[in-house]
């Protein structure tokens, strides 16, 4: 799976994407993370100034400002050049809620080989003009009843959640809670610890051995 996120704040993100499991399933290249800033595709004076803003005014008035369309329609354009199977994210807040179903379905159709590009685009202050949509049309998508400062989050929300569902970024498939049953309580070493003198000890149907018992436990729990 390649993601192609266009921001406006790339470093933002890549020091998330540059650890643990995302770092590992790009080393092995499971997936590639391609980043499109619109700042530049925007013009610039022979000394290299911006002679003209990624932002402006909205029209009709009102308060902040709306990331004009050409500069982010040229970032999508290098991101998506003549590359097949490619699918658009637009982050709205009364898009499709995302899900781990989504996430499936998403990882699913990139291993029919239908999907191999995901293009995320990432809003900031007042939004992106809406003609961008218009132009480059795709699926809208929010990750939960919230507002958020921009589109970074949501992006990195999904990232995360279809690159553990492809196959061969987990070490153990098994290690997907949603496909098990997970507890939401957690115990490892040592059996018992003390703390300002009170034990706390591991549940002792834990160390039973008792599969179907572990089972129902952690179903109950």
């Amino acid at each position: 799976m390649h993601y192609h996120i266009v921001t406006l704040f790339p470093e933002s993100m890549k020091g998330y994407v540059a650890e643990s499991i995302l770092r590992r399933a790009q080393k092995n290249k499971l997936i590639t993370i391609s980043f499109y800033n619109p700042m530049d595709f925007t013009k610039m004076s022979r000394k290299g100034a911006l002679k003209q803003r990624v932002d402006d005014k909205p029209y009709g008035g009102g308060p902040g400002m709306v990331i004009r369309p050409e500069p982010v329609i040229k970032a999508i354009q290098k991101a998506v050049g003549r590359k097949k199977h490619v699918e658009i994210v637009h982050f709205a807040p009364r898009g499709e809620k995302f899900t781990t179903e989504m996430a499936q379905e998403f990882a699913q159709t990139y291993q029919e080989k239908k999907l191999k590009h995901l293009v995320l685009i990432c809003g900031r202050y007042e939004g992106i003009d809406t003609r961008v949509e218009e132009v480059f049309p795709g699926v809208k998508v929010s990750v939960g009843d919230y507002v958020l400062t921009g589109g970074e989050l949501p992006a990195l929300i999904m990232i995360d959640s279809i690159t553990r569902q492809l196959p061969g970024v987990l070490g153990d498939a098994d290690s997907r809670e949603e496909t098990r049953i997970a507890s939401t309580k957690y115990y490892t070493r040592p059996e018992v610890f003390t703390h300002k003198g009170k034990r706390y000890q591991v549940p002792g149907v834990l160390l039973s051995g008792n599969h179907k018992d572990i089972d129902k436990w952690r179903e109950e729990n």
